[in-house]
């Protein structure tokens, strides 16, 4: 069902939303927090992931034991403490800057102030995909708590095929270059810090 803007009444807190519930995201509400703004606007927070906020920097950690409770960032009341409304597994897909309002595939939202932390996003370049892979595991991304799940997955899904050791543990790190207008190749790998086992 989707949900029409309705206009606040005279005396309702300004409406702010923030689109993106990852580092940056929750840093910002942090600063909001500590400069007493969430006493004077209904905030709301959309994350597309599932998982609250937490430390990207240290995903590693998480292949060697930790969970995601343990790399969360703050409290896990930290939203409901301060009246903050947290959406997560919501992405927001369109803004609708004349009517105010962001879109979901739940619902629409207005706003009054709107921010921006969405992040970045993980580009793969167009590497041929082996036709005959159909495990979908040729290309995997490092950027979240899911694609650590999917390459964990990949690797047993490949040490059960008893696939060659030198296949799944070789690690990803490549340097490429984007193509331009005068290139003649395309992308171009410039360096990788992959080893074979």
């Amino acid at each position: 069902m989707i949900r029409d803007a309705t206009t606040p009444a005279a005396d309702a807190p300004a409406r702010l939303i923030v689109i993106g519930n990852g580092m940056v995201g929750h840093y910002c509400l942090e600063q909001l927090v500590a400069r007493d703004l969430h006493q004077h606007y209904a905030i709301t927070v959309f994350g597309e992931e599932r998982h609250r906020a937490y430390d990207r920097v240290h995903l590693s950690d998480y292949f060697g034991g930790s969970d995601a409770e343990s790399l969360a960032l703050g409290d896990a009341d930290f939203c409901a403490r301060h009246g903050i409304e947290l959406r997560l597994g919501e992405c927001i897909s369109a803004i609708d800057r004349e009517r105010r309002e962001v879109v979901s595939v739940v619902g629409r939202y207005p706003f009054d102030r709107l921010i921006l932390a969405t992040g970045s996003y993980p580009f793969v370049p167009p590497i041929p995909t082996p036709a005959e892979d159909a495990s979908g595991h040729a290309r995997l991304v490092y950027r979240t708590l899911d694609d650590l799940d999917q390459i964990r997955a990949a690797a047993a899904s490949l040490a059960q095929r008893e696939a060659p050791a030198e296949w799944w543990s070789a690690a990803a790190c490549w340097g490429w270059k984007r193509p331009t207008r005068s290139s003649r190749w395309g992308w171009r790998l410039m360096w990788s810090s992959s080893r074979r086992a």
